[in-house]
């Protein structure tokens, strides 16, 4: 996964919804983050050094001083709503997964420039689809010919339409708020 951006909006309260993207797909996962790993995450984004450390510089430090480093950060759960990561490092031969907050793992995953992996599970409950829907030619001239009266949308077609919209508006936390309510919808 890379990191496409965060967002945030004045409803939210101070929080900031960060985006990770698919390197070789078409899949974007929102996570709601807090102001201070979003601030940590986009000072070291933007390559701004504060005059001492932050957390997440102390951290690396601490861990490099180990001789060590950071082989990779998983994102491996989500359970009613909470996101769960591993921080992976090697150490005298040994791998060592620590438990974390996705924020703060990646806040980390960016200083050592470590991978960031999100798993299918993960990624299928909660990720949003960027890929447009696959059409046939029979579906393209169908909807063509459609009457007026035949357009009416059922209330997950019209959440599905929202959350392409919100998607292109790059609205994230709007489209985390409608997939939510898909996902609820879907299950009853």
């Amino acid at each position: 996964m890379e990191i496409l951006g965060l967002s945030t909006s004045p409803s939210s309260g101070g929080a900031y919804a960060l985006i990770l993207s698919e390197a070789n797909g078409h899949r974007r996962l929102p996570i709601i983050i807090g102001s201070f790993e979003a601030q940590a995450i986009a000072l070291e984004l933007e390559n701004i050094k504060p005059p001492r450390p932050m957390t997440h510089d102390l951290l690396k430090n601490l861990v490099l001083s180990f001789n060590t480093e950071i082989q990779y950060i998983f994102i491996n759960e989500l359970s009613e709503g909470t996101f769960y990561a591993q921080v992976v490092f090697e150490r005298e031969g040994e791998i060592i997964k620590l438990d974390a907050r996705p924020s703060d793992a990646i806040a980390l995953a960016v200083r050592f420039g470590s991978e960031i992996y999100v798993s299918d599970e993960v990624l299928n409950e909660a990720g949003i689809s960027t890929e447009p829907e696959p059409r046939t030619l029979e579906d393209a001239l169908s909807i063509e010919i459609e009457e007026p009266a035949k357009k009416s949308l059922s209330k997950l077609e019209e959440l599905n339409q929202d959350l392409k919209q919100a998607i292109e508006a790059e609205d994230y936390e709007r489209a985390a708020q409608i997939r939510d309510i898909i996902q609820k919808l879907k299950a009853n």
